[in-house]
């Protein structure tokens, strides 16, 4: 499957040819704190992170819940949020959309879209 982010992210949605709606399988490291805390306020977009494997906390404006396998929550678009792993690596499933709006493709999410953290 095609990955960005030295293989962080896997662009499922692309790979499957999904047009209604965003998909990625997200794969963290052990002991990792450097993914962004963002939001999607802008865009409108919610996400849903399914818990593939692993576990994971996830803090939401401030709070922390700890997600395991089989965990689901949904986050809203104004909503900040920031996952942040243990001493296990883990797996997600992050689906997003913009209630009331037609899904669009970003070029980034695509195969072949250039990796931001690739060395040249």
């Amino acid at each position: 499957m095609y990955s960005t982010y030295r293989g962080g992210l896997k662009h499922a949605r692309a790979e499957l040819g999904v047009t209604s709606f965003g998909m990625q399988v997200i794969d963290l490291p052990p002991n990792l704190d450097a993914h962004p805390e963002h939001d999607h306020a802008e865009s409108g977009q919610e996400e849903v992170y399914v818990v593939l494997s692993g576990e994971v906390d996830l803090t939401v404006d401030g709070e922390t819940m700890t997600l395991t396998d089989g965990s689901m929550v949904r986050v809203g678009p104004e909503a900040r949020r920031k996952l942040v792993t243990r001493d296990q690596p883990v797996r997600l499933l992050a689906l997003g959309g913009t209630p009331g709006k037609a899904y669009e493709t970003l070029p980034n999410t695509e195969v072949g879209a250039p990796d931001p953290l690739a060395r040249s």
